[in-house]
């Protein structure tokens, strides 16, 4: 994985953290968005762990200019409460979830876990309840894209969409809906295709624009 931080204090005491585990492993470090595109060309990480507020670059533009590339890695987004905002426009630009900075170390590895094995975005309801806020105080002009994105949608697909955004693995959708995982994934694979998605977050994101889930 990649670490993106202009603190290097910061950047030390996460890949101290990280390093302690047996299957993960920091490949390279980047002080702003500037070092971190090359470096993800360079290294094809399969994580980045992005800072926000960062000189030059910030986290969100380098999160855009990252999920951009061929074989994206995932994005995962280091922010604080007070940054809620951007942490969204870092979700609608392919970040795959994000972490807060005071998180524990557990905290942290599971984190990266999850979001490198791609089943379900990052702490389900916290990222449900902040999508939930921002586009229900930003959801007019996005609403009608939403509604013609969701009118290419199947009946099932529509079905497995909200199992997404209430924060479902393939597994406990399948269940649900009594498909296998295998299936559920195709399913998915389709719904990203449909929507121009790249990620389970802007699945979630796309449920709430278009009604499929209260705020």
């Amino acid at each position: 994985m990649l670490l993106v931080d202009d603190d290097p204090l910061v950047r030390t005491g996460l890949s101290m953290i990280l390093s302690s585990t047996d299957d993960i492993r920091v490949v390279a470090e980047a002080g702003d968005g500037d070092e971190a595109v090359p470096k993800v060309t360079m290294h094809a990480p399969d994580v980045v762990l992005m800072d926000i507020r960062m000189r030059r670059m910030n986290g969100l533009a380098a999160t855009a200019a990252v999920t951009a590339l061929a074989n994206p890695p995932k994005v995962l987004v280091l922010t604080t409460y007070d940054l809620d905002e951007y942490v969204f426009d870092a979700l609608g630009a392919g970040a795959s979830g994000f972490l807060l900075k005071e998180g524990s170390p557990q905290e942290i590895i599971d984190a990266v876990r999850v979001v490198a094995a791609g089943e379900a975005m990052l702490s389900p309801r916290t990222t449900r309840k902040l999508i939930g806020h921002f586009v229900e105080t930003r959801m007019s002009p996005r609403r009608h894209r939403a509604q013609a994105g969701l009118a290419t949608l199947t009946e099932r697909e529509r079905e497995i969409v909200t199992a997404v955004a209430r924060g479902g693995t393939n597994a406990e959708i399948g269940a649900e809906l009594h498909l296998s995982e295998a299936t559920v994934k195709t399913h998915i694979t389709r719904i990203f295709a449909k929507l121009d998605a790249t990620n389970r977050v802007q699945l979630t994101i796309f449920a709430y624009e278009a009604g499929l889930v209260a705020p």
